[in-house]
């Protein structure tokens, strides 16, 4: 009877805290729908990893099934890469080869990262470490979730869940700090005379490939993230096959999500997750997305001082590499203060520009720290 029972013998508060942890994660990706298809699976992965003696982490010094997705797809970082191969065939970077100035939106935005790096050192967190929660402001999960099981794999836990749910809370967070920081009459500046222009299919072909080679010999321990996300890119843009574009924006990504987010739950168990230091990098990861927010905003007001046509400073907001909520967020800020204000080309050619920013920010990291 006791070994029948022995799941509900043993069990601890911290594990009844992590269920509860577990459950409320389930419960904004259903009733929120705040970024389901990671919050859902995470939510359960933390339950299974907290129970007693649970087969999905291992028994009699065999690794369960957790255990075994994490060591295989997150510690060799596939599942990251894999789902950057289907973010790639995701993004359409024409707005952005139409207005490439957009790209140095997508620089500004990043610098909650290098703020939150610096304010975590302050507070006494290894170099690895800060780097590793600094990169929560790339608002790019598997960029995260890369950093982290690099520099600081006891810390993915916290890390990956305040990663992906800021993410989810970007229409919450991001409109407050955007009202903050401009007027009305900036929020109403309409850019009609940003002029788009077209966009050959050679030139769409080979800015994946330039960027990955480019990229890579700048920053080569950033090859692989770039890498595989303009190798996505390259599937979409080339055309001549349709079904591998559609099968990595599709099948792919749910798939490698799915099985990512539920082995995020191996290192979500009570001894490693509640700790003190839990609480100061979730709070660390809401300063670094307020940063990167206000650091686009700011830049593109910074911008205005001297151009003659000029630019509606929340997009300057869109740098982040939450694509595409951060340029949807815009998008309706600026209808809502003038309904004649489609800022969407733009914001979404700033969002994606964010994308790429948020990989080099990484790779950077990785160069400069490791």
């Amino acid at each position: 009877m006791e070994q029948l029972l022995q799941g509900i013998l043993n069990l601890t508060p911290g594990e009844v805290l992590m269920f509860a942890i577990g459950g409320l994660l389930i419960w904004l990706a259903i009733a929120k729908e705040y970024e389901p298809t990671l919050l859902l699976p995470i939510g359960l992965g933390a339950i299974l990893a907290n129970i007693p003696h649970s087969a999905a982490i291992g028994v009699d010094g065999e690794p369960g099934i957790l255990t075994f997705l994490f060591d295989n797809g997150i510690r060799t970082e596939l599942f990251p890469l894999l789902i950057f191969v289907a973010i790639g065939a995701m993004i359409d970077f024409g707005p952005l080869l139409q207005n490439p100035k957009m790209l140095l939106f997508g620089a500004a935005a990043q610098f909650g990262i290098f703020f939150t790096f610096c304010l975590a050192a302050a507070l006494h967190f290894t170099l690895k470490e800060s780097a590793s929660i600094g990169i929560i402001g790339a608002a790019d999960g598997p960029t995260s979730i890369v950093v982290a099981n690099r520099f600081a794999p006891h810390l993915l836990g916290p890390i990956t869940v305040a990663a992906y749910s800021y993410m989810s809370l970007v229409p919450i967070i991001q409109p407050p700090i955007i009202r903050l920081l401009t007027t009305q009459a900036e929020r109403r500046i309409r850019m009609d005379n940003l002029h788009f222009r077209s966009v050959s299919r050679r030139t769409r072909i080979i800015f994946p490939v330039a960027v990955a080679l480019f990229a890579g010999l700048l920053v080569p321990s950033a090859a692989s993230l770039i890498g595989m996300l303009m190798f996505g890119n390259l599937l979409r843009e080339s055309g001549v096959d349709e079904r591998l574009s559609k099968g990595a924006q599709n099948e792919l990504a749910n798939i490698v999500t799915l099985l990512l987010g539920i082995s995020i739950g191996a290192v979500m168990t009570a001894d490693e997750f509640l700790d003190s230091r839990t609480l100061m990098i979730l709070g660390m990861g809401i300063v670094a997305f307020v940063f990167d927010t206000a650091g686009g905003v700011l830049f593109a007001k910074l911008l205005n001082l001297f151009l003659k046509h000029k630019i509606n400073p929340m997009i300057g907001a869109c740098g982040i590499s939450a694509f595409p909520m951060s340029g949807r967020v815009v998008y309706k800020m600026g209808l809502a203060e003038d309904p004649q204000n489609h800022l969407l080309m733009q914001a979404i050619s700033c969002n994606v520009g964010g994308q790429l920013g948020s990989v080099v920010a990484g790779g950077l990291i990785l160069a400069l720290v490791g």
